[in-house]
Order: structure tokens, then C-alpha cells, then sequence
């Protein structure tokens, strides 16, 4: 709390001074101009690949890409959390304002509970609009087909599976071997595949150096508005993410602070009728898993087999070349324990190359995503529910065969932690926003899958 208010007394004023869109033959190159006043000047950018882009008014674009800088810029103000954000290349009216309010206070939930900083959504910014109202413009826009957003999990391989027969296009931000070779194995070319490069300013790694603030910020609210942008240059129709009913849960037990807010259905409808009302293109971006829990996609996924020894989700690892399950984090200790009613053991330890369940130093992180601490860890992680019940079937499909406990497992059982949670394959979340055609695309799937 002390660099909060030490920072914002220091460095007033936050400014969204300009961005500069180019276009070329390989690219659209995007850069915002940034500044913390009297301390550091920051020029991030984009570059969206151009296989062969289809939608370009300028008009559109402008808008589009200075509501991509709104969020862009959280990664910077963090530093400092300036009182005054001051807007200066773009208009917002109130209404407005209070949007970007309410997911820049929500989406920095972990953030200012990390960092001890007490604020509330009425005092924690200032937008202050140093622009001119712009006059409304005129949209003809027609758009077909889905772009599906691809992350390397697999919750995007089950969106991948599942829409296999339809009109695709893939969006993949700072792409990686993982993710380019869970495409391609969908049966994607290279050409159908949308990367997009995004460079952070190396200032902001220098104030981060120093100890300026720092934390998680609201990535998944830039794929939102960045998705946005590159179905319209594609004339795509859908925006398909694959955010599970399980991301609603808070992190912090009793509390609005969740980790996973962009990824929430709160989110998801904030975001679709803002696009609708400023953005202004009928492109509908929704959540096809949000009717599923995590469980329901592990046993979706677990018959995947193909993608196996392809996909990761690893946080850590992501930053090693080639990418890697480091097998001590609580995203690791996640996966490996929501598919294990369906692949442990010797599947498992093969996709992971080995046995977490007998890693007696994941003890606290295990005890952490079955509920029994203050927090969930900070992580993308499923439910607290999902979790004991996974665990629970596992011990079960266990002692069925008198196959010897491991280690957390037999900690599980030895204490009496199984709370008896109903099966998750029985549930279906009706509260979503899929279009007919994708609700009965996934239904059908259900459907015609034998559940255990």
C-alpha cells in the first residue's frame, strides 16, 4: 500500500498520447504511444499477420484499434496506478468510462490484492477525455465463419475438435510451436492460422526491475478487443473462445477477486453488448465451453488422443524453448489431476513424464485447488468441486483394481477429504451465449458420448 500511494503522489498522470496503424504486404503493424509523466514513455506494438485481409476502412479500424489501446495500456499504468488517466486520441462519453472502470477495477482484482493495495472503483483512476467528440460513422459489414482462438490447452483443442467441420479461421497471439502444432494437427494450414506478435515495451521491464509495481492484469480482456479487430479484417462472423462455466469462481474464497475475470461470463456479456453499441459490427464473440465445467472438457479431451503429446498449459514452462510441463506448479498439479479419472496412470505419466500424484511437495498446492486454504491458487485453474470430485473418482477407479495409493492421493483418503460432491458429467450451464447452431453442435457431442 505504501508504493501505491507513494506512486500516485509521484506520478499523477497517466497519458494515452497516440497509436499509428500501418499496413503492408506481411502485416498490420499497430503502435501505441504511451507515457507515465515524468517518468518513462512507452511504445508497445502489434503486428497482425496479412494472409490476405479482406476488410480495411479506416474508420473501423481507427476506433477499433484505439479501444484496443484501453486495455493495452493497464500493463502500463500498473506500474504506477496513476490517480489520472488521461485520454488523448480518442473519445469516450461517460457511459463508456464506467465500462473501462469496471474491468480495469475487477480485472486488477488479483493485482491489488497481491500488492496489499485497499482502493474501490470510484477512487482507484481518473479518466480524464483530452479529445473531441467524433462523429458516428456509417458500418456495411457481412461477416461468415468462425475464428477460433487457440492457446495450446486443451480447452482450445476441444473447440478444435468440435467445430472441425465448420468455416475456421485460427487466432493465435505470440504464437509457439504448441500452439501451431495443435492447429495443424486439427487439420489446419499454415495459411489458415492468424498470428499476431505482440512486443512489450522494454521500459516497463526496467520499471519492473526496479521494483515498481507489478502483477496479473486482464490479458484474456486484450484477446477480447484484439480477436475483434482480426475478424473484422477477416470478415469472420464468430469469435469462438473456449472459457468454461469453472472460470466464474472467485480465487480468493469469498470474494470478487478471481484471476480468471476476462474469462468470466460476466466478462464475455459486458464485452458482446459494448462491441455491439461502439464497436459496432455484428460480430458475436462468445464462449462455446461456457455451458461445460472442466471436468465435462477433461473427459471430452481425454479421447482426443491425437493431441496428447502435443498440447500444454504450463505457465512456467511456456517460457522454455522447446515448451514444457515443469511438474511443480498448480496449473500442472490441475491438469494432471482433472484427467486422471480417464488416464492415469500410465497415459499420464507419459504426456507429463512423470508421476505428480507422488510429488510430496505438492502437497500444499494440492491442498490449495481441493479448497482447503483461504485461496485457490492464482491460476487458471477448474473449481474447487471439479477438483475433489476428480480426485475422489480416481482413488475409487483405484481401489477398484487394488492398485497401491500414491502419495497425494493416499493423503486424500487418509483424511477423509472426499465431500461426496455430485458427478459434474450430469451438469449443463444454460446460462451462456451461444448462437442455436453451436449449442447444437455441442449438445450432439454430449449426446452421443457414453459418460462415467
Amino acid at each position: 500500500m505504501d508504493k501505491f500511494n507513494e506512486y500516485r503522489a509521484l506520478y499523477n498522470n497517466f497519458i494515452y498520447k497516440s497509436y499509428e496503424v500501418k499496413k503492408n504486404n506481411e502485416n498490420i503493424e499497430i503502435t501505441f504511444n504511451f507515457e507515465i509523466e515524468n517518468l518513462k514513455n512507452f511504445t508497445p506494438t502489434l503486428k497482425i499477420e496479412n494472409k490476405g485481409i479482406i476488410n480495411y476502412d479506416e474508420k473501423i479500424i481507427d476506433n477499433l484499434v484505439f479501444n484496443l489501446g484501453l486495455i493495452e495500456l493497464i500493463s502500463y499504468w500498473k506500474c504506477t496506478c496513476s490517480k489520472n488517466v488521461i485520454i488523448k486520441c480518442g473519445y469516450l462519453n461517460d457511459e463508456q468510462i464506467n465500462w473501462f472502470k469496471k474491468l480495469y477495477y475487477n480485472g486488477l482484482g488479483e493485482f491489488f490484492y497481491i500488492n496489499k493495495i485497499d482502493t474501490n472503483i470510484d477512487d482507484f483512476m481518473n479518466i480524464i477525455i483530452d479529445f473531441e467528440e467524433t462523429k458516428d460513422y456509417d458500418v456495411n459489414y457481412s461477416g461468415s465463419g468462425n475464428l477460433i482462438c487457440v492457446g495450446g490447452g486443451k480447452d482450445s483443442i476441444v473447440s478444435l475438435e468440435l467445430l472441425k467441420n465448420e468455416d475456421n479461421k485460427i487466432f493465435i497471439v505470440n504464437p509457439k510451436d504448441v500452439t501451431i502444432d495443435c492447429s495443424k494437427t486439427a487439420g489446419y494450414d499454415i495459411s489458415d492460422i492468424i498470428g499476431v506478435k505482440r512486443v512489450i515495451d522494454s521500459n516497463l521491464l526496467e520499471l519492473n526491475s526496479l521494483g515498481f509495481l507489478n502483477g496479473h492484469t486482464p490479458f484474456s480482456s486484450l484477446l477480447a478487443f484484439l480477436s475483434y479487430l482480426t475478424a473484422y479484417l477477416y470478415n469472420k462472423k464468430y469469435i469462438v473462445l473456449s472459457n468454461e462455466n469453472s472460470a466464474n469462481q472467485s480465487t480468493v474464497l469469498g470474494t470478487n477477486v478471481n484471476h480468471q475475470y476476462s474469462k468470466t461470463y460476466e466478462f464475455e456479456c459486458d464485452f458482446y453488448n459494448y462491441a455491439s453499441k461502439y464497436l459496432k459490427l455484428p460480430i458475436h464473440y462468445f464462449s462455446f465451453l461456457r455451458p461445460l465445467n472442466e471436468y465435462q472438457i477433461a473427459q471430452l479431451f481425454s479421447t482426443f488422443k491425437k493431441y496428447h503429446n502435443v498440447f500444454k498449459s504450463c505457465n512456467v514452462g511456456s517460457k522454455k524453448t522447446p515448451w514444457e510441463w515443469c511438474c511443480k506448479c498448480p496449473k500442472c498439479l490441475f491438469i494432471y489431476s482433472i484427467l486422471s479419472p480417464f488416464l492415469y496412470k500410465d497415459e499420464l505419466v507419459n504426456i507429463f513424464g512423470n508421476d505428480l500424484f507422488t510429488n510430496e511437495e505438492l502437497l500444499d498446492i494440492f491442498l490449495e485447488l481441493l479448497g482447503l486454504s483461504n485461496n485457490k491458487p492464482f491460476e487458471c485453474v477448474g473449481t474447487i468441486e471439479e477438483m475433489n470430485y476428480a480426485i475422489s473418482k480416481t482413488i475409487k477407479n483405484l481401489k477398484e483394481k487394488n492398485v497401491e495409493l500414491p502419495f497425494l492421493l493416499k493423503y486424500f483418503d487418509e483424511h477423509n477429504l472426499d465431500k461426496k460432491i455430485s458427478n459434474p458429467l450430469e451438469e449443463y450451464n444454460d446460462v451462456h451465449n451461444l448462437p442455436e447452431h453451436f449449442e447444437e453442435i455441442l449438445k450432439g457431442v454430449l449426446n452421443d458420448r457414453e459418460f462415467n
